[in-house]
């Protein structure tokens, strides 16, 4: 009885310690430390909420610029990649499928893990600029400049690639007149 009675205080303890008092810590050093994000880092124009710099969103318009394919379609709720392989009979058919249906450079083919990576490599973008720049009667230059500007460097200088926030360069895009 004496062991029934220890296992249930340490139970208890435990549910509230990991299941309470962690994830209320957790939560308030996010808030704290990354407050942004932890909002989800919503980009707004106005009081209207656009978008999130977090997930990609879907872009068809050949006047844009395209994320990576998303195995999820771009919804955030049931998150996640096909969980197919590289020698994935299926994966192989739904690249040439995006293949045959559109002009989609070689390196926007394949889906990200999660579906939803809102980012793509400066060479990914670039590999647009002539299709965007035909449809939207602006110089390739311009564009190319876009991009510079819209890339972000390695994390801390060395984790990671460069990378191109796709909703940010397309609404630095909508300010170009």
């Amino acid at each position: 009885m004496k062991d029934l009675f220890v296992s249930l205080r340490v139970f208890f303890f435990m549910t509230l310690a990991l299941g309470l008092a962690y994830p209320v810590f957790v939560t308030l050093v996010g808030q704290a430390a990354f407050s942004r994000q932890a909002g989800g880092d919503l980009i707004r124009q106005g009081e209207t909420v656009i978008g999130s710099r977090l997930i990609a969103q879907k872009f068809e318009s050949p006047k844009n610029f395209w994320p990576r394919p998303s195995a999820v379609d771009y919804n955030p709720m049931p998150s996640g990649g096909s969980n197919l392989g590289p020698t994935s009979a299926d994966l192989v058919k739904a690249r040439d499928s995006r293949r045959k249906t559109s002009d989609t450079p070689e390196l926007l083919l394949s889906a990200s893990g999660s579906g939803l990576d809102p980012h793509i490599s400066p060479e990914a973008a670039r590999s647009q600029v002539a299709r965007v720049a035909q449809a939207r009667g602006v110089p390739e230059s311009r564009l190319n400049q876009l991009i510079d500007s819209a890339t972000e460097g390695r994390q801390l200088g060395l984790l990671g690639e460069p990378t191109v926030n796709v909703l940010e360069l397309n609404l630095a895009l909508e300010q170009i007149k």
